[in-house]
């Protein structure tokens, strides 16, 4: 799809497409504006029409038009691709073997089939007085959310909408495999009010019917079943209205409901969205840990939502997201219901989330009577196997202390019990796992080489240090390349042609930060970045030979234990020098 991607890139300006989102004012060659990733007062964020590339000092961010949509609409990167290709007028299919241009023209006609369905729903609730009094004052949802949300009616009688689809040219075909018709053809949904199911563009991909008129034996809520479009183990509702809020709040809350997900949005408080019941995904935190690091779980407290609470302590880590629990009040079963009873007890709730295992130990300790013998097995059984899903040595042993103080034994009775328990191990080994770092954590190499790409004098300093102090594959390409040619970068050279994007994002940051420097300046800036730089992997180093002394000391390994402790002593002298 390259040829397509770059297509897209050529019929669209990257500062119109980004100024839809953030008010871009002209600086210079550049663009700048406020970040639309912080709350920043003051505009650090770059767009080069030149270069076709933006970059947010505030979060240290970068990259094409594609990374952009892909960063603020929360979407993969075929995700942005299809997003911008409607936008340029581009056909993919056009860009695709016989078998994808199948599939691409069948998704096509299904997206159309959707969205017909749900203007028709629409127009179909406008007319029944039974849906407007069941929508508008039972449900008490409002106009502008029923807009927003594009909630229709199913007509109860005949196959109203089959018959709809048809005279506007769809197959019987086409609608099953959209997901409109039942077994034999007919309208799957009937005497329903409609709430569309939108991918992370808006767009209408299936639909979820509440019944109005309560029968024997129909399901309250019916769901579209999986299709090309739909599938409910990608699928996040509300994901689409819900994107500008959890980019502002910096969390998302995760709901067991569809209608509970439009109450709140209703009620204003709009980082909310739902998946189909308890059965988190990676897929699902994917998509949302891509618009915030905090997810927010609210799911009953009863044994199954604690079972897929549990379950998705292992996904969350794989996905690296941070896990809490929302609990409400006992006089609410769902959010729906305490948001009519207090907007503000809702909002309460969502604030004192607790982290997940915490929660779920809370839980452990209430259904079982840790007073006694019987009680206390039955709770460390169940807590340690949560505690041993976690990866984090320091995090496993803050848990292992909770587990012993609340069942009132011994640390050393609980490692035991772990290591008796563990599957398919035989004893408790420590992981030693290296910290996460942010987003920004290497800012300041980024720095120092868009000074190097810029200043030839500040290149002089390159030659006194080891590209390999720089982390990363394309900043020690980088660092490389400065250390052997001389001449200021103005443009990608050939030799840096596979890193292209991150060296046309340095030469921006050059351009916007430090352009208007004084040599003398820019110099001195650099020297400071690289001693940073120098200290900072020395330390690492010093980390590393740490641990491995404690492990050489654990062994027993004397001969090892005094190479280690020298190697570190001369680190030190190197650091404090």
């Amino acid at each position: 799809m390259q040829d397509a991607k770059e297509e897209v890139r050529a019929r669209l300006a990257i500062e119109d497409v980004i100024g839809e989102y953030v008010e871009l004012k002209r600086a210079g060659r550049n663009f700048k504006g406020l970040s639309p990733f912080s709350g920043e007062k003051t505009p650090s964020f770059f767009v080069s029409p030149e270069k076709n590339i933006w970059h947010d000092f505030s979060s240290n961010k970068g990259g094409d038009v594609f990374s952009f949509v892909m960063e603020v609409e929360g979407m993969d990167f075929r995700g942005a691709l299809e997003h911008l290709a409607r936008k340029a007028n581009v056909d993919l299919s056009m860009y695709q073997n016989d078998k994808s241009r199948d599939i691409a023209r069948r998704k096509k006609r299904l997206r159309e089939a959707c969205e017909l369905a749900a203007n028709y729903f629409q127009h179909s609730m406008v007319r029944n007085a039974h849906a407007v009094e069941y929508i508008f004052k039972t449900r008490a949802i409002s106009r502008d959310t029923a807009a927003a949300f594009r909630i229709g009616y199913a007509p109860e009688t005949g196959n109203a909408l089959v018959e709809f689809m048809k005279k506007k040219g769809f197959s019987r075909q086409e609608l099953s495999d959209a997901g409109l018709t039942n077994r034999f053809g007919g309208d799957l949904f009937k005497g329903r009010m409609m709430v569309p199911l939108m991918d992370s563009s808006g767009s209408v991909i299936g639909f979820t019917g509440r019944i109005i008129r309560d029968e024997p034996g129909a399901p309250k809520y019916l769901n579209t079943p999986q299709t090309l479009l739909y599938d409910k183990s990608w699928h996040v509702f509300g994901f689409s209205q819900a994107k500008e809020a959890i980019r502002t709040h910096d969390y998302s809350v995760v709901v067991e409901g569809n209608l509970d997900v439009v109450s709140s949005w209703q009620a204003g408080v709009r980082q909310v969205v739902a998946t189909a019941g308890t059965a988190m995904t990676l897929h699902h935190l994917k998509t949302l840990g891509r618009m915030t690091g905090n997810i927010r779980l609210c799911f009953d407290g009863d044994k199954a939502g604690i079972a897929a609470t549990e379950r998705a302590i292992p996904i969350a880590e794989d996905a690296g997201v941070n896990l809490k629990i929302v609990s409400l009040p006992d006089s609410a079963k769902d959010p729906d219901e305490l948001i009519q009873q207090s907007l503000e007890a809702w909002q309460a709730a969502i604030d004192s989330a607790e982290p997940v295992v915490d929660w779920i130990l809370r839980q452990y300790s209430v259904r079982n009577d840790v007073s006694t013998a019987a009680g206390k097995r039955a709770f460390t059984t169940a807590a340690l196997e949560v505690t041993r899903a976690l990866k984090d040595p320091v995090e496993q042993e803050h848990y292992l202390q909770k587990i012993a103080a609340t069942a009132d034994t011994t640390l050393a009775t609980l490692r035991a019990k772990m290591d008796h328990s563990a599957p398919n191990e035989k004893t408790y080994k420590r992981v030693v796992q290296q910290p996460e770092l942010s987003q920004d954590a290497y800012v300041h190499h980024d720095s120092v080489l868009a000074l190097g790409m810029l200043d030839s004098s500040a290149r002089e300093l390159f030659r006194e240090f080891s590209p390999d102090l720089f982390e990363e594959e394309r900043r020690h390409a980088v660092a490389t390349y400065l250390r052997d040619h001389a001449q200021v970068v103005e443009d990608v050279p050939p030799e840096l042609q596979k890193y292209s994007e991150y060296v046309k994002i340095l030469l921006l940051r050059a351009d916007a930060r430090y352009a208007g420097w004084t040599d003398t300046d820019r110099f001195h800036e650099a020297a400071r970045l690289l001693r940073r730089i120098k200290d900072e992997h020395k330390k690492q180093q010093k980390q590393t030979l740490t641990e491995q002394l404690r492990d050489a000391e654990a062994e027993g390994d004397d001969a090892r234990v005094r190479e280690l402790m020298q190697a570190i002593q001369i680190l030190n002298k190197e650091i404090h020098s």
